[in-house]
């Protein structure tokens, strides 16, 4: 039996496309972008320039908006403890308690830094409760860091309602939009947002490189939380990788072609697969807002049976997962699913499925059946 891979929510694997354009900059242009002197810096300089222009516009931004990361986690990060570092009267910082970990355990760390840090509850759909966002953004609101869609249950958030509350309280407004790059169409400008973090392996690029937009004009806002040289306008210092970055720009370049297609293709897949597993476990829950979120996305719960054991019993030949890879670790229920469902059985139960542009009809039905018979059903 072929091996299926529905984990797209943790990882994508990098579209040939993207392979065939790293390959050159390991072997034969393999010179260091900040060497000036020269042509092999220079022509490494302008391919990463280029990949700068084409992650840009997949998100609506100006190519000098974009500094290069190793990833969201670092993204989100310079964010936070930038805009941290940089505060002077306001104290106050908002998120919601379906983050990534790298959201809130970097504003548990403010926190312990003298900051006021306001964790969100969320409604049994995954949105963030406006009330509660209306009473908590105010004038000593420093920033609010609001995920465009969430990682466990895909769910997207009322984005210009959050911006237009943190406009009129001149709070800065950061989303970790790791799910949604690539994925959904996304653009910085509407609504307004002064930081967004991305990640290259979501959208089928390279793992090890990853994106932070700060608007133009909010760069004063943040300290740049590390030192060590000037690469990336002073906000990342080292350098840059070029394989990795020309991998994202090829990825981020595909993705503005092909995101309609690619959102069809993920949304009828994931709708065909959650068809066939209702129909065979009747009492089959969908965790998280039934139609806002993310193309591709899944969270399902067999009743009466762990996700764990779904999880383990199939993971030979296909792969899911009980939430977020960054946690597959660590033997405790998921975050996401206890702030959906306190009562805990969307903790026990769920099963996150990730459906993407390489999977086809096929996978679908022999997911189908191996979820399935896992589940007893």
């Amino acid at each position: 039996m072929r091996r299926i891979y529905l984990d797209n929510n943790a990882s994508t694997p990098a579209d040939p496309r993207v392979v065939a354009a790293m390959l050159p900059f390991f072997t034969e242009s393999f010179g260091n972008p900040h060497s000036d002197a020269h042509a092999f810096g220079w022509e490494a300089s302008d391919a990463l320039e280029q990949a700068r222009k084409r992650v840009a516009a997949l998100v609506g931004a100006d190519a000098r908006e974009i500094v290069f990361t190793s990833g969201a986690t670092e993204s989100c990060n310079i964010a936070l403890r930038g805009a941290a570092g940089r505060a002077t009267e306001r104290k106050k910082i908002v998120t919601a308690a379906t983050e990534h970990s790298c959201v809130l355990e970097t504003c548990a760390a403010l926190r312990g830094g003298g900051f006021d840090v306001i964790v969100l509850p969320v409604d049994g759909g995954g949105l963030v409760d406006m009330e509660a966002l209306r009473g908590a953004v105010d004038a000593q609101t420093l920033i609010v860091s609001v995920m465009l869609a969430n990682n466990e249950i895909g769910v997207l958030q009322p984005f210009a309602e959050i911006a237009a509350l943190c406009k009129a309280a001149g709070a800065l407004l950061h989303t970790d939009a790791t799910q949604a790059v690539g994925r959904i169409p996304v653009d910085v400008r509407s609504p307004t947002v002064d930081f967004l973090s991305c990640s290259a392996h979501k959208l089928y690029g390279p793992k090890g490189i990853g994106a932070l937009y700060i608007r133009w004009g909010a760069r004063g806002a943040l300290h740049p939380p590390a030192a060590g040289g000037d690469q990336e306008g002073g906000m990342r210092p080292g350098t840059v990788p070029v394989p990795l970055a020309v991998g994202f720009g090829e990825a981020a370049r595909i993705a503005s072609c092909e995101l309609e297609r690619d959102i069809a293709h993920a949304r009828g897949l994931a709708a065909a697969l959650h068809d066939r597993l209702r129909a065979r476990a009747p009492g089959l829950r969908l965790y998280g807002h039934a139609s806002r979120r993310v193309p591709g996305n899944l969270n399902i719960g067999f009743p009466g049976v762990s996700g764990e054991a779904v999880v383990n019993r199939v993971g030979e030949h296909l792969a899911v997962s009980t939430g977020s890879a960054c946690h597959s670790s660590i033997a405790e229920p998921s975050h996401v699913l206890r702030a959906i469902d306190p009562s805990g059985a969307a903790a026990d139960q769920g099963v996150r499925i990730g459906v993407g542009r390489f999977n086809d009809r096929e996978d679908i039905e022999q997911a189908a059946a191996m979820l399935c018979q896992a589940a007893g059903c």
